[in-house]
């Protein structure tokens, strides 16, 4: 049996979790005996906190960051580091700490890491996959302290300035200090598959944090999302910085995208995308939920290890990959994935778990997922579960197939778009907000557990191929001979009859959110026990309690209630609920989007799940 992992408590209202919750431990059947033992190995994830410009002593800084860093040390429990510096005024003092997962340079990549000089700190979560490329662009020939891919973000603020951001490949969130001018610069990647966030402190120092625990705990006055694809910048003796877009593709006009469709080059850029990214020194897996993109993405791992063995003879890469997946017993992701797993020749684990472990785990997921979206926590649930089981096989990372859907108008939803540029503009505006749906919940309920996700889909040169595609060749056209089903042109890039990805009947496999295809029970399950401790009552009252993103189902209040038991409001304000976005939504659709249909507009018609759409094979609608 796996015990429900308990977080520390954050000031809970304890009455009303033990109304909202059961205390059942909860335990998941292994649906799939192993075939070899996996290594051991102490997995987790980076998880980083800096204050600047603090008024407290360099002494009390460093014991309040070192309080709160322990809010994110789930994500890094491989190693600790912290680094404080006063001002050169002398009147305030500034800190970076930082918690470790050791995925590259296990051994000898603890943070914070320095410039040669030692005059500026950088604490940082990502993995930057062009890091030789850019050791190999520096003009000075000093020698790195260290082999992490990370270092050379230091030395390249130092020669590129507030330029290197954008020449990053990878996802990160980092935070540097300048120990001499007391500059201060700060970056995300591009579409925030690293989650950041940013406040402000009582004193007006400001905040940066992978999650908004140590905000919230700190009582900072405002809590906000650091945005994706930005930098920050602060000079020496700046009260307040500047925010600057650094990713501003072409594509996000619709005008750019006019490419014509060209399977093999979707099918080349996404494999090269999926072996930069299997940059580890650590055992890596893969989520297999038995639909499209995740086999897709384990299909061509297993073909990337038999050809990296041929090239350079590893041993390793004759050991299949594993594979992972979960669902409630019988459901068709577990079937799926099993056909997959037996098809492309992984080492696969199927787990099941019930409705009721999954609602046991709820109040977990919230804390850690930091969001109360009806959609994230449906599906973050599972997810969540299953990365506690994998962490417990000694695994420190994965890779998953997120952002497919965003890119390639695979909702089913898209199948109601007019015409290429609205399906495009709407591709836009969901990979925007990625960061506070899909890649938060990817991101941390991964990191809950001490496992790094890693999401080729989202990588920069994929963007570009999917993005500046002409939308046309996105449009679903039932009945026709190309085109027929959502995603069409990614499932055709990759079929390829003489050599096949995937049995047919999974690689032209209908879209099924992941919160459906663990079975259609977790739903149900969800909103009848909601159903049963929220009342009329407070329904009645959510507008009061709740004034903004007001719930409008049990469910979501539900959600709603745990969140702010979690993440509670202080006397300022802090605006924790405003980071997370709410409005009207079928099947995962923007509000935007809900113009398709005109039935759409009956809220009894709008839920998050694939099955509100009327193309759905097994539609509710």
């Amino acid at each position: 049996a796996l015990e429900q992992h308990s977080p520390p408590p954050m000031r809970r209202h304890v009455a009303s979790l033990l109304l909202l919750h059961g205390v059942a431990g909860l335990s998941l059947r292994h649906a799939a005996a192993p075939r070899t033992a996996p290594r051991a190995a102490a997995p987790s994830m980076c998880g980083i906190l800096a204050v600047v410009n603090s008024k407290l002593s360099p002494e009390a800084l460093r014991l309040q960051t070192l309080t709160l860093q322990r809010l994110v040390r789930h994500r890094g429990p491989d190693g600790s580091g912290i680094h404080v510096v006063e001002t050169p005024t002398g009147a305030r003092c500034s800190s970076v700490a930082h918690e470790r997962l050791a995925i590259v340079d296990p051994l000898s990549g603890n943070q914070p890491l320095f410039s040669h000089d030692r005059s500026r700190s950088l604490t940082v979560n990502g993995e930057i996959y062009n890091h030789k490329q850019l050791r190999a662009e520096l003009k000075d020939p000093t020698a790195f302290r260290t082999e992490s891919d990370c270092e050379v973000i230091v030395h390249g603020y130092d020669e590129f300035g507030v330029d290197i951001a954008s020449k990053l490949d990878g996802d990160f969130a980092f935070v540097i200090l300048d120990d001499q001018t007391g500059d201060v610069y700060a970056a995300r990647d591009p579409v925030g598959v690293n989650s950041l966030y940013m406040g402000t402190g009582l004193d007006g120092s400001t905040w940066f944090s992978s999650e908004a625990k140590p905000l919230v705990t700190g009582g900072c006055i405002d809590v906000r999302i650091f945005p994706p694809g930005h930098y920050y910048l602060a000079r020496g003796g700046e009260e307040e910085g500047r925010l600057v877009p650094y990713y501003a593709p072409s594509w996000h006009s619709a005008s750019a995208a006019t490419q014509p469709l060209n399977l093999e080059k979707l099918r080349t850029t996404f494999t090269a995308a999926v072996e930069k990214r299997l940059m580890a020194d650590v055992p890596y897996g893969v989520l297999l939920s038995g639909g499209l993109d995740s086999s897709l993405v384990a299909s061509v791992i297993a073909r990337l290890k038999r050809k990296r063995f041929l090239e350079h003879g590893k041993v390793d890469d004759l050991q299949p990959v594993k594979s992972f997946s979960i669902g409630l017993d019988g459901s068709p992701d577990l079937a799926n994935a099993q056909k997959v797993a037996e098809f492309i020749g992984t080492e696969h684990y199927g787990f099941t778990f019930t409705v009721q472990e999954g609602i046991d785990a709820i109040s977990d997921v919230i804390y850690h997922l930091e969001t109360y979206d009806v959609t994230t926590i449906r599906a973050g649930t599972p997810m969540f579960l299953l990365a506690r089981k994998i962490k417990a096989m000694g695994i420190k990372m994965v890779m998953s197939g997120e952002g497919a859907d965003e890119t390639l108008a695979g909702y089913l939803y898209f199948h109601k778009a007019p015409n290429g540029t609205e399906l495009h503009d709407e591709c836009v505006r969901k990979v925007a907000a990625l960061n506070q749906f899909d890649c938060l919940r990817a991101n941390k309920a991964t990191m809950a557990h001490g496992l790094e996700v890693r999401v080729p889909f989202l990588d920069r040169g994929m963007l570009d191929a999917t993005m500046t595609l002409d939308p046309d060749f996105k449009l679903t056209r039932k009945g026709e001979k190309t085109q027929f089903l959502e995603k069409w042109a990614l499932r055709e890039a990759f079929n390829v009859p003489t050599e096949p990805f995937l049995p047919h009947e999974v690689l032209f496999r209908q879209k099924e959110q992941f919160s459906d295809g663990v079975g259609y029970s977790w739903i149900d399950g969800l909103k009848e026990h909601a159903g049963k401790v929220i009342s009329d009552e407070d329904m009645a009252t959510a507008p009061i309690r709740f004034p903004y993103n007001t719930p409008g189902t049990k469910e979501a209040a539900y959600f709603r209630t745990i969140f702010h038991s979690h993440f509670p409001n202080n006397n300022y304000g802090n605006g924790i609920e405003a980071t997370v976005p709410g409005g009207p939504s079928v099947a995962c659709s923007t509000a935007k989007a809900i113009e398709w249909d005109e039935a759409w507009s009956d809220p009894t018609k709008q839920d998050q799940s694939g099955r509100f759409v009327d193309t759905h094979d097994a539609a509710v609608a």
